[in-house]
């Protein structure tokens, strides 16, 4: 597989963008960004509302997400890039240093107006945890409840992985890294943060011990930034199916639940060679 060597420690992030990594006080802004990336500019469309609703799925994601987005800026491995320049809408914001302004009475909310009430300076997110120190799935129902579709897509990647079970077991902290959302808000998209992001924090991961990350890719974008990591680390593909023509049977009836959806949905696992 071809990779760009990119040297330590660099990011080739233009000058006015930083990697941080993210801390409590930013669960809200992270969970909005990950919540309207995946509602309105995911390539697989995971409500199953119908498109005037979908302010209201925005909501409801946001709302479900919390704990899962918490459990990944606790674990310490989930980082951002944030604008260092961005000019802030509101006084409140500035002095805040940034503020979500969303409404969740206002169904009525557009997708613009609801990216442009997202006044802060984190632009991108890599949230990630510990594979050893998975989410709790009995705090995650809510997560699921959001839309199925969400429950049948880990699992099928899951099933449809053919590496031995004994040797995917994780056997301590720091050994595997757990990918678990990848988004960039509207704005700031077309710029390369997302790859730049990954490959960094292949890097840091590397440097802290880590053997390997393991990351389920919804987007052709993700998947090739994931496939095509920097040198020495190699990448492969572990499970994937095609979304658009996977069906399953629901009450006698065979469906496509991800219709209609047009993505490969893809389990990639990097070799940091620890």
């Amino acid at each position: 597989m071809l990779s760009a060597t990119i040297p330590k420690d660099k990011t080739y992030l233009p000058p006015h963008f930083e990697i941080r990594k993210l801390d409590p006080v930013h669960t809200t802004w992270a969970n909005a960004i990950f919540s309207h990336s995946n509602t309105f500019y995911a390539s697989i469309k995971w409500s199953l509302t119908k498109p005037e609703n979908q302010t209201a799925f925005c909501y409801k994601l946001f709302r479900a997400a919390d704990y899962l987005i918490r459990h990944q800026i606790d674990s310490g491995m989930s980082f951002g890039i944030f604008d260092t320049t961005y000019k802030y809408k509101h006084s409140e914001s500035a002095e805040l240093e940034g503020k979500l302004y969303w409404d969740e009475s206002d169904l009525d909310a557009t997708n613009e107006q609801l990216l442009s009430q997202m006044d802060f300076p984190l632009v991108s997110i890599a949230m990630s945890y510990d594979a050893y120190n998975p989410p709790d799935m009995t705090k995650m129902a809510d997560f699921m409840d959001a839309s199925p579709l969400f429950g049948i897509f880990f699992g099928e990647l899951e099933a449809r992985d053919a590496r031995d079970s004994a040797t995917r077991k994780v056997e301590g902290p720091h050994k595997v890294l757990q990918r678990n959302g990848t988004s960039t808000r509207a704005d700031y998209e077309a710029q390369g943060l997302m790859k730049k992001l990954a490959q960094w924090l292949m890097q840091e991961a590397a440097g802290r011990g880590y053997i390997g990350i393991e990351i389920p890719c919804a987007h052709d974008a993700v998947i090739k930034a994931w496939l095509n990591p920097p040198s020495p680390f190699k990448a492969s593909v572990v499970s994937k199916f095609d979304a658009k023509t996977y069906e399953k049977e629901v009450d006698g009836h065979m469906i496509k639940p991800f219709a209609p959806s047009e993505q490969v949905g893809a389990r990639i696992y990097v070799s940091l060679g620890n």
